[in-house]
């Protein structure tokens, strides 16, 4: 039962928290997390919350999961760390059971997102060295977000964030997002080698391609013997019904990226690939000391172990349907929402403009969000575990600030 947010942080929309001796590289609220189960969050004052974000994207089976939480112990009492010049049973493990689930041939663990991509990136760069290829280049999307290592912030398709830090690494294309027409036109360019593009854009504001839009973009692929690199950080994990989005369409990529839920919230990421792109690395063209290391492995094998038992990949159908509908009927008609769109667990309200301290509104109702797009857009990301309960709670709360504002 969700209560309404009590003490401080009702009584004033900011809190005062000491200055950390941290970097200032986060616009963090003025709120601190002390204890999660499942849906729930608990604040340092013991207020209360309905947690729609899940850490964006990452708890995909909620807070502090038993299984998960049990498997994380028992493997810290075992073995945590080992380096990869040894056999890593746990990361052969998740290997098999990574690699059915995404239809896949190999797959590369490193520790975060931003890794994985690098992988990709490294991958396609080698695949058009081998051809002969001087200066491989790679096709990305406009409004995309595919890190915020060098490469990875090259490959984005954002000035904004990429403000400060040029000069860019070269050879990266951006055309229009869902723009197929876009893309053709470099089909004479005998530098690309890769184009690259999340399912959906999940930083921008959960925007959809069209329908067949990964499969015709696989077709041209093919085509122009490309890669097809799919960005499934965070529409991956069965956050939109699918274990990865590109399984709507029944389309395999050359190349897949996970991270964010793989292990319900323990640092781990994954480039998969298959057919000739799961060649392409050989020993000593990549690596990493901390990536696939027992503990991580052991917590994302477990992850996926829940999603398929617990039948989690219906419930984020089903229940991301619900809430779609539930917003729908409730605040649709509001003049101030422009747009209620996403698939599965993975749903956006876009606004007319932006709001000052949306985010902040959301928390003093006992509900956490996140605003992306701009200030525009409250993003809901909720676990896979999620009720109709608690998607009807969702709705009516976001529908309550909607109408103060």
């Amino acid at each position: 039962m969700l209560k309404n947010l009590i003490g401080k942080l009702r009584k004033a929309p900011v809190k005062e928290f000491p200055t950390p001796m941290l970097m200032n590289t986060f616009a963090r609220l003025p709120i601190s997390f002390t204890r999660g189960k499942g849906t729930t969050l608990w604040d340092n004052d013991g207020n209360e919350y309905l947690d729609a974000l899940g850490g964006i994207a990452v708890t995909v089976l909620g807070h502090c999961h038993p299984k998960v939480s049990e498997t994380i112990t028992e493997q810290a009492n075992k073995l945590v760390h080992i380096s990869n010049l040894f056999q890593v049973q746990e990361q052969t493990d998740l290997s098999d059971k990574f690699c059915q689930i995404a239809q896949m041939d190999r797959v590369f663990f490193g520790n975060s997102g931003a890794e994985a991509n690098e992988v990709a990136i490294k991958l396609a760069r080698k695949y058009g060295n081998d051809k002969g290829i001087e200066t491989p280049t790679i096709i990305t999307a406009h409004n995309s977000f595919h890190g915020r290592t060098m490469a990875t912030l090259s490959a984005t398709g954002s000035e904004g964030l990429q403000k400060g830090f040029h000069p860019m690494l070269a050879d990266f294309i951006h055309v229009p997002y869902n723009d197929l027409a876009a893309i053709e036109e470099h089909i004479d360019n005998s530098n690309v080698v890769a184009v690259m593009m999340e399912p959906i854009l999940g930083e921008a504001g959960i925007i959809l391609p069209d329908e067949g839009f990964l499969k015709s973009l696989r077709e041209m692929c093919d085509a122009n013997n490309w890669l097809l690199i799919l960005d499934e950080i965070q529409t991956g994990m069965g956050r939109t019904g699918k274990w990865f989005a590109y399984q709507h369409e029944n389309i395999l990529p050359d190349v897949m990226t996970s991270a964010k839920a793989l292990a319900n919230g323990l640092p781990i990421g994954a480039c998969a690939a298959q057919g000739l792109a799961a060649e392409v690395l050989t020993p000593g063209t990549h690596g990493s000391t901390f990536g696939g290391n027992p503990l991580a492995c052991s917590a994302a094998k477990t992850t996926i172990d829940v999603i398929e038992s617990d039948n989690l990949l219906d419930n984020a159908t089903n229940i991301g349907d619900f809430l779609k509908t539930q917003l729908t009927q409730k605040i649709a008609t509001d003049g101030k929402v422009t747009s209620i769109r996403g698939k599965g667990m993975m749903l956006a309200v876009e606004l007319n403009k932006a709001y000052s301290d949306l985010a902040i509104k959301f928390l003093q109702k006992g509900l956490v969000v996140n605003v992306t797009g701009g200030g525009k857009v409250i993003r809901l990301l909720p676990a896979l575990i999620m009720t109709e309960s608690e998607a009807r709670s969702i709705a009516d709360t976001i529908q309550a600030v909607i109408a103060k504002l």
